[in-house]
């Protein structure tokens, strides 16, 4: 059986999806990431989906579903590359992406993993420099 590639980018990783994703494909992705994000300590997933001209409903969900297993594992979801189309049949089905976050592309996605980064990183420091309650 196919499989998607998915390199290693720092602690992102990154997928390209260049293939019509059949139910098989899509569900040998949620696994493999899963594992390459333990396999890693990866922090991001970037799913790029410039390529795809239909998203359907199971794929949605299957987004969906990486999505949440990536935070599950400390790792945040960004798609990327959505053609408008696409976007269109999403909102059309009524299928919602909890926990997915998107972007326009590549860059854009890593910006706001860095982004992401950089307030959780605030956010500890203001943590540790709060005086402890007694």
């Amino acid at each position: 059986m196919d499989r998607i590639p998915v390199l290693t980018l720092a602690d992102v990783l990154l997928v390209s999806i260049q293939v019509d994703l059949e139910d098989q494909l899509a569900l040998r992705l949620q696994d493999d990431l899963a594992e390459r994000i333990v396999a890693t300590g990866a922090r991001g997933v970037i799913i790029d989906i410039t390529a795809l001209d239909i998203v359907d409903s199971f794929v949605g969900r299957t987004l969906a579903t990486i999505a949440s297993v990536s935070k599950v594992l400390d790792a945040e979801t960004i798609v990327v590359g959505m053609r408008p189309a696409v976007a269109i049949t999403l909102v059309e089905l009524g299928l919602q992406l909890p926990g997915v976050r998107t972007a326009l592309n590549i860059e854009l996605g890593l910006a706001m993993l860095a982004a992401s980064r950089f307030v959780e990183s605030r956010a500890g420091d203001v943590a540790d420099a709060a005086p402890a309650s007694s």
